[in-house]
């Protein structure tokens, strides 16, 4: 066990406690995200020199998958936010400095979906637009956010030029009562303005130069962490999170149903219908953990080896991470079933794992079909055209 998982476990309890308070403030409650903090799972994808564990991907997505597994929300901000050190690592020195340089604790937000438009200006650009889904916010000192390279008129210049954006917490504004919605409402995960703001051009980056990987070769980067594909390395987080849900639905349901009667009279402990599938959807999530883990250690190996990754790769990749949250959720939703009315009722935690599961899956990062499409042409040699089912493989 490692040693963030130990920190986990010795605050499993009080994590778990706190998921009634994070929905109800829709946020993370500030106990809450001290003992997120407190686990060092935030630092462990951050890089050695400012106080990260530079750990294996793998590592990290089953910290997530714990603190998921205890509370949807807490496991979603730290699925989410801990990819953020990820990828500063591949940024410019001088950003790192201003985030990392004095204290190595400072958490960063995003979301990447270009919302905005980049004017160029001398020495950088004048930034504009507004984000949603910005998860764990509150508790963030610096975002990165996307944008459409615009032109001298702030247009988005053709065909779209899509860049991440990096931003201290005063250029830009958390829009307070944006995030009123069915699951994951301890994420707090809130709308985000920008208003005519500076930006110098070290603090821009070009997405595809993650997508290719010749941005962490160029920063000089030789842990094999950060030479897995972002399209490997950013759905890691969200998905494990929502496997993590999935397994914590399931605990509950065990801890529930152990010495539940069922209206007829009948113990669910004798009843053989309702074993059956709690079993089998045991073993989905299992699976769904066991390939999500798999595909992350896969990719880490081939950077160990110095491989290039295919295009082909990183489409069947994706289409292992879609199908893993697709199965969690859908073997969740059996037990679900099984749980009867009382499991629906708002003390009962089965019910808020069970809404924080659909809403996680209701990600864009999880919907299949352009994924399915493309690894699917891929692995008949047909290359597959242009357009926005490209966008995240």
């Amino acid at each position: 066990m490692s040693d963030v998982l130990e920190r986990i476990e010795a605050r499993a309890e009080e994590i778990a406690a706190l998921g009634p308070s994070n929905e109800k403030l829709g946020r993370l409650d500030d106990r809450a995200a001290e003992l997120l903090r407190e686990t060092g799972v935030i630092r462990m994808l951050q890089p050695a020199k400012y106080g990260g564990a530079e750990a294996h991907p793998a590592e990290f997505a089953e910290a997530v998958m714990r603190l998921a597994s205890l509370d949807g929300s807490t496991g979603w901000v730290a699925g989410i936010v801990g990819v953020h050190p990820w990828e500063m690592a591949m940024c410019d020195p001088r950003v790192q400095e201003e985030v990392w340089g004095e204290d190595n604790d400072t958490w960063i937000a995003s979301p990447y979906a270009p919302m905005g438009v980049i004017r160029p200006v001398d020495g950088g650009y004048v930034f504009n637009g507004r984000w949603q889904f910005s998860s764990g916010t509150d508790h963030c000192d610096w975002i990165f956010l996307g944008a459409y390279l615009g032109d001298e008129n702030g247009e988005a210049i053709m065909p779209p030029r899509v860049h991440h954006v990096i931003l201290p917490r005063s250029d830009y504004t958390i829009v307070e009562d944006s995030w009123d919605v069915v699951g994951l409402r301890g994420t707090g995960s809130k709308d985000i303005i920008v208003k005519d703001a500076f930006i110098p051009d070290y603090r821009v980056v070009e997405f595809a130069r993650f997508t290719d990987g010749s941005q962490p070769r160029e920063a000089g980067l030789t842990n094999p962490t950060y030479h897995i594909p972002f399209t490997t390395a950013f759905p890691l987080g969200i998905t494990s999170a929502v496997i993590g849900i999935a397994e914590g639905a399931l605990a509950a349901h065990l801890a529930y149903q152990r010495t539940r009667v069922q209206i007829t009279g009948t113990k669910v402990k004798d009843d053989p219908h309702v074993l059956f599938a709690i079993g089998q959807a045991a073993a989905e999530i299992h699976a769904s953990r066991v390939t999500m883990l798999d595909n992350a250690r896969s990719f880490y190996d081939k950077a160990e080896r110095g491989e290039d990754v295919s295009f082909a790769e990183r489409a069947a990749s994706r289409r292992t991470q879609v199908s893993a949250a697709w199965r969690a959720v859908r073997a969740m939703d059996e037990i679900v079933a099984r749980s009867g009315g009382n499991g629906m009722r708002m003390d009962n935690p089965i019910q808020r794992f069970w809404r924080d599961g659909h809403m996680g899956l209701a990600h864009a990062i999880h919907v299949p079909g352009a994924v399915f499409h493309v690894q699917s042409l891929t692995a008949m040699d047909v290359t597959p055209p242009p357009g926005p089912m490209l966008s995240m493989i």
